[in-house]
């Protein structure tokens, strides 16, 4: 891939160099033990309440309780240990995912918009989720984890950075 500029810079695929937010763990773990409470709630109340319940769903509300604490456990260590960004002079950077893992690049150049998004969970934590959007086909880049600080600080860079390159970014 390269960017035209004064001289042609050439990008390469890389692992980015700054984890996210250690805080990310725990936003992680308690977003994903929610959803592991509901679906262990349904099930329990439907196996507790129903005078015949059938056999599969008590063997699915097993399997979920035995399912559940080992995803809670591994996947946000998981997440944490490959989710990493960093942004350059010449690019943005991300790496994510735990079973799919994803890495992408984005030139300066070619970055339309920066976001900085915080949920309810995220805000508690004291995370952000930053989205940098391109003119690329394959959608914008997500660096979730953050600290907020961390957040603000690449939101300010970024619009500095991509205000100094010439272009349309498309």
């Amino acid at each position: 891939m390269n960017i035209e500029k004064s001289t042609t810079l050439e990008l390469r695929l890389r692992p980015p160099e700054h984890r996210v937010s250690r805080r990310a763990i725990g936003h992680w773990a308690a977003s994903a033990g929610a959803g592991w409470l509901l679906v262990v709630a349904v099930q329990a109340v439907v196996v507790a309440t129903a005078d015949d319940p059938p056999s599969w769903l008590t063997v699915t509300l097993l399997l979920s309780c035995v399912l559940a604490p080992l995803h809670l456990l591994v996947m946000p260590q998981w997440r944490y240990r490959v989710h990493r960004w960093e942004v350059t002079g010449e690019a943005v950077y991300t790496q994510s995912g735990w079973l799919k893992q994803e890495w992408r690049i984005a030139p300066i150049s070619r970055i339309q918009t920066v976001d900085v998004e915080r949920g309810p969970l995220e805000q508690l934590f004291g995370l952000s989720r930053l989205t940098v959007t391109t003119a690329s086909a394959a959608g914008p880049l997500r660096i979730s984890g953050l600290d907020r600080d961390v957040a603000v600080s690449l939101v300010d860079e970024l619009t500095h950075t991509t205000q100094a390159v010439r272009g349309d970014a498309t």
